[in-house]
């Protein structure tokens, strides 16, 4: 017997990894007639380290603005490319790790989680942990890490 997934999570940051592990997403779902949600999570924690933890309301709704355009780009392109409709687009605040791995897939019931591998080299992993790593272990639901192409070969780096 099959494993059939109903609700696919696919969190993006606009990294190629990302992009690689959607369009993976797209063909899973397409065989599965499942669900897409596409997630961008603007970590918060950043903020509070570089700005003191005083940012302008201005700059948030900037960012969020242009996730927006991002995620409704992804999206476009999956229904006209892909002739696949039932996605949708999500933007959280806060710690992409909690967000992904647990409270995300709780509130939307999803059942499957593609997440691109790493881009981070060595030192960022020991500074800020992968989320990848945090969300393989962690999350409430089946991950499926993402490091190759639809056609399984190895993603080059550009």
């Amino acid at each position: 017997m099959l494993q059939e997934y109903h609700n696919i999570l696919v969190p993006v940051d606009g990294s190629k990894k990302a992009e690689l592990a959607l369009q993976k997403a797209v063909a899973v779902a397409k065989r599965n007639n499942a669900h897409l949600d596409i997630l961008d999570v603007l970590a918060t924690q950043q903020f509070e380290v570089s700005y003191s933890s005083f940012i302008d309301g201005d700059v948030i709704y900037k960012m969020s603005e242009d996730v927006k355009k991002y995620l409704d780009r992804l999206a476009n392109d999956i229904k006209e490319k892909s002739d696949f409709n039932d996605v949708t687009i999500h933007i959280r605040f806060g710690n992409p790790k909690t967000i992904i791995s647990r409270d995300f897939p709780q509130e939307h019931k999803n059942d499957l989680i593609m997440i691109g591998a790493t881009g981070l080299n060595a030192v960022e992993r020991v500074l800020v942990g992968s989320v990848a790593s945090y969300v393989n272990r962690n999350a409430i639901t089946d991950v499926l890490v993402v490091k190759t192409r639809l056609n399984n070969k190895e993603a080059q780096e550009k």
